[in-house]
C-alpha cells in the first residue's frame, strides 16, 4: 500500500464511527409514531436509498482520486463549483457546533454530578480538543486509534441495545407521522454525507471495494442507531441517550463513550470543511483550515444558541441532493468532465431547477420520501438537456463541415 492510501478496513472503520452518534439515535426516536415494525421498514428503505446514492457519490472520488468538492468541478466547472464549496464549509461549521453541543450536554448529564462540574463549556472544549487531535493525526494515520475507539463504541451499542430491548412495557406511540416522512428522515443521514464521502474514498487503495464497504458499513450501523432510538422511544419512553447510559449503570464510562462517539463523527465534518476550504483558496493548508473550523465550531457551541439554526443548516443541506444527482448523471451516464471550463451554466441552471423542485416536494407526501424522486427528476433533466445539447452541437458541426 502506497503512503497516504487507506485500506478497506480503515474506510469501514471511518464510516462505522460516522454512524455511531447521538444524532442518529435521536432521529430514530422521531419515528416512534409509526410503531416498531413500520418504523423499521421505513428505516431500512430510507437507508437503502441513501446508501446507494452514497456509494455512487463516493465511487466518483475513489476512481478519480479527487476530493468531494473537486469532483463537483467535473460537472459545474472550476469556478462554478465554488458556490457548493462555500455552502459546504458553511454547513459543516454549523454541524460541527451542533454535534459538539449535543455531545457536551449528554456528557454533562452523566459526568457533572459525579465530578461536581457544571454546564457544558468544559465538555465542549474537551470534545473540541480531541477532534483537533484527530485532525492533526490525519486520516491516513488513524487506523490503530480508530480500531481501538470503534471497538469501544461497538461494545457501547451492544450495551445500549440490551438496555432498550431487554423487555418491559411497550408504550403507545404518540403523535402522527406518514411512512413517506419517516423514509425521508431515514434518507437524511446518508444524504448528509454525500458532499463529504469522496474526501475519504479518494485515498482508497481499492476504490470500488473500499467505497462499497464504506456504504454497507454505514447502512448497517446507521440503521442500528436508528432502531436503538426507535426502540428507546417505544419500549422505554426514553429518548435521552445519557439517561439510557445511566440506566445501564455505565456512569463515567458512558460519558467517555458519548465523548468519543461525538469525536469520531464530528471529526469528519471538521476535516471535510478543511478540504472544501482548500478548493476555495490554497493560502491555508487543509489541515489547519480544519483546525480553525473546529475552534469556530467549539466557540459557537459554547457562546451561541446554535441549535436554533438547524433548519437553516437543513436548508443549505438540501442544495446537495440535486447537485449530486447531476454529478452522478454526468459521470456515469454522460461520461463528461467539465472541470476545464470556468462555469457550466447549463448544469447550474439545472441544479437551480432541482433545488426548487426539492423545496416544492417537501409539501408532497410520497412513499419513497422526497429526496429520491427529486434526484431522479434532476438526473433525467441533466441527461435529456445535456444529451440533447451534445446531439444538436454534433449534427450542427457535421452540417457545417
Amino acid at each position: 500500500m502506497k503512503k497516504g492510501e487507506t485500506s478497506i478496513l480503515s474506510n469501514g472503520l471511518i464510516w462505522f464511527g460516522a454512524a455511531v452518534s447521538i444524532a442518529e439515535i435521536l432521529t430514530g426516536t422521531l419515528l416512534a409514531p409509526l410503531g416498531f415494525a413500520k418504523g423499521i421498514a421505513a428505516i431500512l428503505l430510507g437507508h437503502a436509498i441513501g446508501c446507494i446514492l452514497l456509494y455512487f457519490a463516493g465511487l466518483i472520488g475513489a476512481k478519480s482520486k479527487k476530493s468531494a468538492m473537486e469532483t463537483v468541478k467535473m460537472s459545474f466547472g472550476s469556478k462554478g463549483a465554488l458556490l457548493f464549496s462555500v455552502l459546504n464549509v458553511l454547513q459543516l461549521v454549523g454541524w460541527t457546533a451542533v454535534m459538539i453541543i449535543g455531545g457536551a450536554r449528554a456528557t454533562g448529564v452523566i459526568a457533572n454530578p459525579v465530578l461536581h462540574t457544571q454546564g457544558e463549556a468544559l465538555w465542549c472544549v474537551l470534545i473540541g480538543v480531541l477532534i483537533i487531535v484527530w485532525i492533526l493525526i490525519g486520516i491516513s494515520n488513524l487506523g490503530k486509534i480508530n480500531a481501538i475507539t470503534m471497538s469501544a463504541l461497538f461494545l457501547m451499542t451492544i450495551v445500549m441495545s440490551m438496555v432498550v430491548f431487554r423487555g418491559g412495557t411497550t408504550f403507545a406511540p404518540f403523535g402522527e407521522m406518514s411512512f413517506g416522512a419517516a423514509v425521508e428522515l431515514s434518507v437524511a443521514m446518508p444524504l448528509s454525507w454525500l458532499p463529504l464521502i469522496s474526501d475519504y474514498t479518494q485515498y482508497a487503495q481499492q476504490p470500488k471495494a473500499a467505497t462499497a464497504v464504506s456504504a454497507v458499513v454505514y447502512f448497517f450501523t446507521s440503521c442500528w442507531m436508528y432502531i436503538i432510538g426507535l426502540g428507546a422511544a417505544i419500549f422505554t419512553a426514553q429518548s435521552d441517550v445519557a439517561l439510557i447510559m445511566m440506566q445501564a449503570g455505565l456512569g463515567v464510562i458512558g460519558a467517555l463513550i458519548i465523548i468519543f462517539s461525538t469525536v469520531t463523527t464530528t471529526f469528519l465534518d471538521a476535516y471535510s470543511a478543511g478540504i472544501s476550504f482548500g478548493t476555495i483558496t490554497k493560502k491555508v493548508s487543509e489541515k489547519w483550515a480544519a483546525v480553525a473550523v473546529c475552534i469556530i465550531g467549539t466557540l459557537l457551541a459554547i457562546f451561541t444558541p446554535i441549535e436554533q439554526y438547524e433548519n437553516f443548516l437543513y436548508l443549505i443541506g438540501s442544495v446537495f441532493a440535486p447537485m449530486v444527482a447531476i454529478l452522478i448523471a454526468d459521470y456515469f451516464i454522460l461520461k463528461k468532465d467539465r472541470s476545464s471550463r470556468p462555469v457550466d451554466s447549463t448544469n447550474l441552471i439545472l441544479w437551480g431547477i432541482g433545488f426548487v423542485v426539492y423545496r416544492l416536494f417537501m409539501s408532497i407526501n410520497t412513499v419513497l420520501g422526497n429526496t429520491l424522486p427529486v434526484m431522479i427528476i434532476t438526473a433525467i433533466l441533466c441527461i435529456l438537456v445535456n444529451g440533447g445539447k451534445s446531439y444538436v452541437q454534433h449534427n450542427f458541426k457535421k452540417c457545417k463541415d
